[in-house]
C-alpha cells in the first residue's frame, strides 16, 4: 500500500511538472493587443531581428516575418511545417507598393481601388525587388495582399514599406485559425503575438483570402475561391475580364 501511494504522487508531481513546463512555454512568447500603445513598436522590432510574428489579418490570424529576410522566410516555413516550394504571399499597405513587388502595369489604378483593400490575394509576376532566393523559389509569381485590417497596414506602413511574408497561422493542413488560442501550440516558436480576440463571427472566415491568378491581361484564373469570390468576380466582369478557362488554349 505504501508503495502504491508512493508511486501515485510521483506520477501526480511529474503531472504536475509537465502542466507547469507546458504553461511555462507557452507563457514565454509575449502576446500584446494590437491596439496596445506599443503594439507597433514590438511588431516592427521583432522583424527586424528576423522573428516570425502572429497577428491577425482580415480574415484568420496570420504568421508574418520580413519577406526578404533568407533566415525569416525559412523559419517561417519550419513553424508552418510547410514544403519550401509551396508559395506564400506578401502583404503590403498601397497599391504603389504592390506595383514594387509585382509587375502590374497592365492592371489599372482604378480596378486595383476597387478590389483593395480586402480579402483578395493578387497573384501577378514578381519584380526584382523581392530578393529572397528562398520565396517561393519554384515560380516567378507572386501573390499580394493589402488586408483590409488597420494593425496589418499601419505595421507595413511602419516597417519602411517593404514587404511581409504572409500565411495563415497554423500548420500545413490544419484548419485557418480566428482566435490566438487555436495556434497556441505554436507560440513557443515565435517572437510575439498580436491579439485582436476572435476575429469573424462566422466559421466562412476560415476559407481565408479569395486567390487570383491575374498575370494574363484582360484574364483571370480563379486559385482558391475563398470569402471574397463573389464581390471579386463581379469587378472583374465590369472591368471586361474573362476567366482563362473560357479562352482554351493559348
Amino acid at each position: 500500500m505504501r508503495h502504491l501511494t508512493t508511486l501515485l504522487l510521483r506520477r501526480t508531481k511529474s503531472s504536475c511538472r509537465n502542466m507547469k513546463n507546458q504553461k511555462e512555454q507557452s507563457h514565454s512568447t509575449p502576446v500584446y493587443a494590437v491596439d496596445a500603445l506599443n503594439a507597433l513598436k514590438l511588431a516592427e522590432q521583432c522583424l527586424q531581428l528576423g522573428k516570425v510574428i502572429a497577428l491577425p489579418t482580415d480574415t484568420v490570424y496570420g504568421l508574418a516575418c520580413d519577406a526578404n529576410n533568407e533566415e525569416a522566410i525559412q523559419r517561417l516555413y519550419e513553424i508552418k511545417g510547410r514544403d519550401a516550394h509551396k508559395p506564400v504571399a506578401i502583404c503590403v499597405n498601397t497599391i504603389g507598393a504592390l506595383r514594387r513587388y509585382g509587375q502590374a502595369s497592365h492592371l489599372s489604378d482604378e480596378l486595383l481601388t476597387r478590389l483593395l483593400p480586402g480579402p483578395l490575394t493578387i497573384v501577378i509576376e514578381r519584380t526584382p525587388q523581392l530578393s529572397n532566393r528562398f520565396l517561393n523559389p519554384s515560380t516567378t509569381r507572386i501573390g499580394i495582399r493589402i488586408p483590409d485590417f488597420k494593425f496589418m497596414r499601419d505595421l507595413c506602413g511602419t516597417w519602411h514599406e517593404q514587404p511581409l511574408a504572409l500565411t495563415s497561422a497554423n500548420r500545413s493542413s490544419a484548419p485557418s485559425s480566428l482566435h490566438i488560442s487555436e495556434f497556441q501550440a505554436l507560440w513557443p516558436q515565435l517572437g510575439a503575438v498580436f491579439d485582436a480576440g476572435r476575429i469573424g463571427l462566422s466559421e466562412e472566415r476560415r476559407l481565408a483570402s479569395t486567390v487570383i491568378d491575374l498575370v494574363t491581361p484582360g484574364c483571370y484564373d480563379i486559385v482558391r475561391s475563398g470569402v471574397a469570390l463573389k464581390q471579386t468576380l463581379a469587378v472583374l466582369h465590369e472591368f471586361g475580364y474573362v476567366a482563362k478557362s473560357q479562352l482554351g488554349p493559348i
